[in-house]
C-alpha cells in the first residue's frame, strides 16, 4: 500500500496540520478511510471524473422530465476493486448532493465453487447500504456448455448481464450501472480493432438489445491504477474473480500488456486514446454507412476561379 495512505490510518485527532485540509467526511463506508492529503486528492479525482462522465453522457435526465421522482440505479457489485470503487464514489457524490439518485447495490451469486457468500452481505449491512443478493447457478450452465480447456468468462458474463437486466426491471430501476473503467474501454477497442475488424469499444451509456434497460459506465474516465489504490486504501473485502479456475482470455491480457507498454514508453497515451474515442471524424475513415462518399464530388472545372 502507498506508505502515505497506510500511515494515515489513525485517529483523526492525531492528524497533522497537513492532514487538516482533507474532507474528513462522507457516507458511512468512508468512516475509516485514510485522512491523508494524498488519499483526499485521489478521492476527489475519482469523484470529479465520475461526475464529468455523468454530465458528458447525460446519464441523468433533465429534472423537469423526472416528474419529481428520483431515479433508481442498480449498481452491479461483483466484489472486485472496480465495482466497490464505483459504489463508494456514487455514494460520495450522493452525500455531496451531486447525485439525486437512489442506489441499490446488487450482487449475483453465480454458484462458483468456494464463493464466500457472507462477505458482500456483511459488508453492505454493516454500512447500511440498500442491497439485493441474488442466487442463480449459472456456473453449472457454463461448465456444461463451454468446451474443456476454454475460458468461461465470455458466457459467464453474458449470463450475468441477462440476470442483472432482469433484476433491474424487477426492482423498478432506471439504469444498470457497471464498473468498467478507462482501461477496460481501451482494451475492448483494441480487441475489436485487432480481432474483430471493427472500430468499437464500450460506450459509457447504452440501451440494451431489448430496449428496456439503460446501461451506464460512470467510471469511463477513471484509471484502473487509481481504482486499485483507492480499493487498497479503503480496505474493501475483495473477492477474486477466478474462483472457478478459469482465466480471462489471452487476447484481452495481450491488449492490457500492449497498452501498459505504450504508456510506459510514451506517458499520457492512455488519456490521448480515450479522448480520441470521443472525437471521431467519419469523413477521415472508411465507413460508407457513416459518410456519403458517393455524394462527395469536386465542383465542375468551369465553375472554378481562374
Amino acid at each position: 500500500m502507498d506508505q502515505q495512505l497506510a500511515d494515515s490510518r489513525r485517529d483523526p485527532a492525531d492528524a497533522s496540520s497537513d492532514d487538516e485540509v482533507v474532507d474528513g467526511g462522507g457516507p458511512q463506508l468512508f468512516a475509516h478511510a485514510p485522512r491523508s492529503v494524498s488519499f483526499n486528492k485521489l478521492r476527489k479525482r475519482l469523484v470529479r471524473q465520475v461526475r464529468q462522465a455523468i454530465e458528458d453522457f447525460t446519464m441523468l435526465p433533465p429534472p423537469a422530465s423526472a416528474g419529481g421522482k428520483p431515479q433508481r440505479w442498480l449498481v452491479a457489485l461483483s466484489g472486485g476493486k472496480d465495482s466497490y470503487g464505483l459504489l463508494a464514489v456514487l455514494m460520495d457524490l450522493k452525500w455531496r448532493g451531486l447525485l439525486p439518485v437512489d442506489l441499490l447495490a446488487c450482487n449475483l451469486d453465480q454458484g462458483q465453487p468456494n464463493f464466500p457468500k457472507h462477505i458482500l452481505p456483511d459488508y453492505l449491512k454493516s454500512h447500511g447500504i440498500p442491497h439485493r443478493i441474488e442466487y442463480r447457478d449459472t456456473y453449472s450452465i457454463v461448465t456444461e456448455k463451454v468446451p474443456e480447456g476454454a475460458t468461461y468468462c465470455a458466457l459467464c458474463s453474458r449470463l450475468r448481464r441477462g440476470n442483472l437486466y432482469r433484476i433491474a426491471r424487477e426492482e423498478g430501476c432506471d439504469a444498470l450501472v457497471l464498473g468498467h473503467h478507462r482501461e477496460d474501454i481501451l482494451e475492448t477497442f483494441f480487441l475489436n480493432l485487432f480481432h474483430g475488424g471493427r472500430l468499437a469499444a464500450m460506450p459509457p451509456k447504452l440501451l440494451n438489445d431489448d430496449g428496456n434497460v439503460m446501461v451506464l459506465r460512470p467510471l469511463a474516465y477513471c484509471a484502473e491504477e487509481d481504482l486499485a489504490r483507492f480499493a487498497e486504501a479503503m480496505a474493501f473485502p475483495i473477492i477474486p474473480c477466478d474462483l472457478c479456475g478459469s482465466q480471462d482470455g489471452l487476447q484481452r491480457n495481450a491488449m492490457k500488456d500492449m497498452i501498459a507498454d505504450i504508456e510506459r514508453r510514451m506517458p499520457g497515451r492512455k488519456e490521448s486514446m480515450i479522448r480520441a474515442l470521443a472525437h471521431v471524424r467519419p469523413s477521415q475513415l472508411m465507413d460508407r454507412t457513416l459518410f456519403d462518399f458517393t455524394a462527395l464530388a469536386a465542383p465542375p472545372k468551369d465553375g472554378l476561379p481562374e
